[in-house]
């Protein structure tokens, strides 16, 4: 991890994460972190846009939620589902990343997903109503041992499976748990955020130097590789396990502001350079 320091290299597209990073709470782009109302994240979109840098979505959510999304911020492009759908051209072209997923697969099976919630009573559960809709990912809420799932996924026959998890929720969605929920992703190996960044890189023909990434999670450090800056908010440091992550990476910054304070200023490092 590093301390903030000057960019020298041009940037030409900015990866981010949408919740948790550049919007607020319940999703919203003006409200900071308590619900104050803030206009700082719209100007420092405005200042992105006239700096012609491209915005890139890059999110759990799914294809239509992300055209549409990208549509409202002037996003260039998006990467949904955590990794396993790039779009670009107002969503009319794409490509789905299978990553490890077998020809004979087209998802998750139903009843492998239902033997994992089972194996989790009241810790585990789809996360409604966003889990509908997906086309390659399940998305899923509570608190579990990831490596501990991994195992299990492998140990039942399906290692090319393994559990992702994007970040914090608000407790409301699981009040009986106890503590915060996480959201997590049932996603093949070779499908995440980082990959596709890179798949996106190379489709524009960018280097990783003129590209940086924003995110709040353990997923979206892995988009850190693949870009000459990784940026993360200043809430991602309640996540448990982002400090012993961020080890791993000699690129990051972690900004002083939580959510759209956070965003706003790593998106300003990108437009100065």
């Amino acid at each position: 991890m590093q301390t903030r320091e000057s960019v020298t290299v041009s940037i030409r597209v900015v990866y981010t994460d949408l919740d948790g990073t550049m919007v607020g709470p319940k999703g919203c782009f003006f409200r900071a972190e308590g619900g104050a109302i803030t206009l700082d994240p719209a100007q420092a979109l405005a200042e992105l846009h006239a700096a012609g840098i491209a915005l890139v979505l890059v999110s759990g959510r799914t294809r239509p939620q992300l055209v549409e999304a990208a549509q409202i911020f002037g996003a260039d492009g998006f990467i949904g589902e955590l990794g396993a759908i790039v779009g670009w051209n107002d969503g009319r072209d794409s490509e789905i990343l299978r990553g490890a997923m077998p020809p004979d697969f087209d998802q998750v099976p139903a009843s492998l997903l239902d033997r994992l919630i089972e194996n989790y009573p009241g810790r585990l559960e789809l996360h409604t109503p966003w889990h509908a809709g997906r086309e390659v990912d399940v998305m899923l809420r509570g608190r579990i041992d990831v490596p501990e799932v991994d195992g299990w996924l492998a140990e039942t026959g399906f290692a090319w499976l393994s559990m992702r998890d994007n970040g914090l929720i608000s407790p409301a969605h699981m009040p009986g748990l106890g503590v915060a929920p996480h959201v997590y992703h049932l996603v093949p190996d070779g499908v995440g955020k980082g990959d596709a960044v890179a798949y996106d890189l190379k489709r524009r023909g960018v280097s990783p130097a003129e590209a940086i990434a924003i995110g709040d999670s353990a997923s979206d450090l892995a988009m850190a590789p693949h870009v000459g800056r990784m940026h993360l908010v200043a809430n991602a440091l309640r996540h448990p396990d982002i400090t012993a992550l961020l080890e791993r990476y000699d690129n990051v910054t972690v900004e002083a502001g939580t959510v759209g304070a956070g965003w706003a200023s790593a998106v300003r490092t990108a437009v100065a350079a």
